[in-house]
């Protein structure tokens, strides 16, 4: 079993900057595959951003490709998704997800084996 603890969200000014943290328990981190989504209010999760084993790939939602990035230490069983020119319709909860196939990007939600319990995000404008 794998347990996924993100933290980093907050309130930020639109245009500001988050970094959010995601730390895994467990052995096999550094053969997963690694994503964010967030849900924002009244709306479904959505895809935000994936990452291979290794981090040598890596894949954005069209509305967040030039403004976030995704990275990983495997050393520290931590992935990271830096988000900056933050805009007020990035508010949602952020969650971290993580897929035992680590060859591959992930892309939807029915991919994941383990969720995070989530980190509030709110931009304000």
């Amino acid at each position: 079993q794998v347990q996924l603890v993100e933290s980093g969200g907050g309130l930020v000014q639109a245009g500001g900057s988050l970094r959010l943290s995601c730390a895994a328990s467990g052995r096999s981190f550094s053969s997963y595959a690694m994503a964010w989504f967030r849900q924002a209010p009244g709306k479904e999760r959505e895809f935000v951003a994936s990452i291979t084993w290794n981090g040598g790939i890596t894949y954005y939602a069209a509305s967040v490709k030039g403004r976030f990035t995704i990275s990983r230490d495997n050393a520290k069983n931590t992935v990271y998704l830096q988000m900056d020119s933050l805009e007020p319709e990035d508010t949602a909860v952020y969650y971290c997800a993580a897929r035992r196939y680590g060859g591959s990007l992930i892309s939807r939600g029915n991919e994941i084996d383990y969720w995070g319990q989530g980190t509030q995000v709110t931009v304000s404008s």
